[in-house]
């Protein structure tokens, strides 16, 4: 055992020195290999942790959403909608929403207006933090609209949502009912949907079914639903980022057949001398199989580290506009990291596997060969 231990690191101190020879050459490949990780590693980190962000906030959202639908279009859900839910069997906890959209002609932005039980009184807002800092305003200060029916309605900013808010509050308004039936010209006892829990959990499909066979005008939307769209979306936006990443994917692809190809006049003769001292072949393939294994994981290592000091604390400037979306009132959060294993084994397979193998197919042709005719080649 000891022996078998004292070989290999033999051959690792071998390989360390065969590896400075070519310091210039590594370091090249070295370089371009940790440039690939870090590319492929960025955008799975970024995704992973930006799935993890949606399903946190969605955590909260309603388990089912009734929107009724006027000609394929969202309409308001009239009165006796919401007493008709509440006698279908399973269905609990009924609430009426209330919210629209505003657009801003000063930020060409749309704002998003709510009415929630914490929402201040007549003639006071509460406002998002993204909101404040783009508008330049504060608690005390007065915000003005032009309401739906053209009349210009002042308001005063009672509060602004905290910044640990910001990722579901960037551009929301906070108002109480009555403005905000005034503001948009609500009729009164109309909803902008319904919001309501199901008494069994695993029956809420279920009873969103019925619920929808009751009332053909009436579209029902689950929270898991919601969930897979935004997985579907970030998966969507992954792939098209990871295309773009497509060239340098190519590039590597072609280094590693370069690779395995053949190796340099100086790599034969220096294998053809090993065999002719004496050196057996399967010692000259651990010799190799080190090199790519050392090479491959400092540039992994090197790249990942590169990678997640990039998403976790630069922003991931990169990548933010593409995998996020785009908006003029952008959020402001800190992503919590998230490591998968099975993303790490994922890259680390696609990128050293293949290297190391076209680092040992072009060894083991020229070790099985007689080591006169490698020498001379």
């Amino acid at each position: 055992m000891r022996a078998g231990i004292e070989r290999q690191l033999a051959l690792l101190d071998f390989t360390l020195a065969s590896l400075a020879r070519r310091k210039a050459r590594n370091l090249g490949l070295l370089a371009v290999f940790a440039l690939l990780v870090f590319l492929m590693a960025s955008v799975t980190l970024f995704t992973r942790a930006l799935r993890q962000e949606a399903a946190a906030v969605l955590a909260g959202t309603p388990e089912v959403i009734l929107q009724r639908m006027v000609a394929g279009r969202h309409e308001l859900v009239p009165p006796g909608y919401r007493e008709r839910l509440g006698r279908i069997r399973g269905v609990q906890k009924v609430e009426g929403r209330l919210w629209g959209y505003y657009f801003d002609p000063v930020l060409q932005a749309n704002y998003t207006f709510m009415v929630t039980e914490s929402a201040p009184g007549d003639g006071t807002i509460t406002i998002g933090p993204a909101l404040a800092r783009i508008r330049g305003l504060a608690e005390g200060g007065t915000l003005a609209f032009r309401s739906y029916t053209g009349e210009l309605r002042a308001f005063r900013i009672a509060a602004v949502l905290p910044q640990s808010t910001e990722l579901a509050s960037a551009d929301l308004v906070l108002v109480s009912e009555k403005d905000f039936r005034a503001f948009f010209a609500y009729p009164e006892g109309c909803f902008t949907d319904l919001a309501f829990s199901v008494a069994n959990p695993q029956e809420a499909r279920t009873v969103a079914a019925k619920l929808v066979r009751d009332l053909p005008d009436a579209r029902a939307i689950l929270r898991d639903d919601s969930l897979r769209t935004y997985a579907s979306l970030f998966d969507w936006r992954e792939g098209l980022v990871l295309a773009l990443f497509a060239g340098a994917l190519l590039a590597f692809g072609i280094l590693a057949w370069d690779k395995a190809s053949g190796l340099s006049a100086e790599e034969r003769r220096e294998i053809g001398i090993l065999k002719a001292i004496g050196w057996e072949t399967g010692d000259i393939l651990r010799i190799k199989a080190w090199e790519g294994v050392l090479l491959c994981l400092s540039a992994f290592v090197l790249g990942y580290v590169a990678a997640y000091a990039h998403v976790f604390h630069g922003g991931a400037g990169l990548l933010e506009p593409v995998l996020k979306g785009w908006a003029v009132l952008y959020p402001r959060f800190t992503l919590t990291p998230v490591l998968d294993g099975l993303d790490l084994l994922t890259l680390l397979l696609l990128t050293c596997v293949p290297y190391t193998a076209a680092v040992l197919v072009p060894t083991w042709r020229a070790a099985t060969t007689d080591p006169d005719s490698v020498m001379r080649s």
